[in-house]
């Protein structure tokens, strides 16, 4: 395994948590009216994409449970088609969907760092 794998997957990780941090106690309506906030998130869902798509396949084949191409396509979705991001996908998945990876890019790290 290249040692940037692991760089890479505490990338996504950090960057997950500082999504969470920042939804933490806030609803829709605050992120529909906070424009700092969705620009934030929407940063930080880059990173996590950039992070991702740069790990190696091995790497990747190794861990399936743990939906690399979406998360890369979610970056791509928001980088090559700004105009048309969909706010709805935004806050579901920073919500929703990054506590799931943050629970299994925390099984990882022991696994590949003993």
């Amino acid at each position: 395994m290249p040692k940037d794998d692991l760089v890479y997957v505490g990338h996504m990780l950090d960057k997950a948590q500082e999504a969470l941090s920042l939804v933490h106690g806030r609803n829709r309506q605050d992120y529909d009216r906070d424009t700092v906030l969705r620009l934030a998130l929407t940063h930080l869902i880059q990173v996590i994409g950039e992070a991702a798509r740069r790990i190696s396949p091995s790497f990747r084949e190794r861990y399936p449970q743990i939906p690399w191409d979406a998360i890369a396509g979610m970056r791509n979705k928001i980088v090559h088609d700004y105009m048309d991001v969909d706010e709805d996908i935004v806050w579901d998945s920073v919500v929703h969907e990054l506590p799931l990876l943050i629970t299994e890019l925390k099984r990882i790290v022991p696994m590949e760092n003993p």
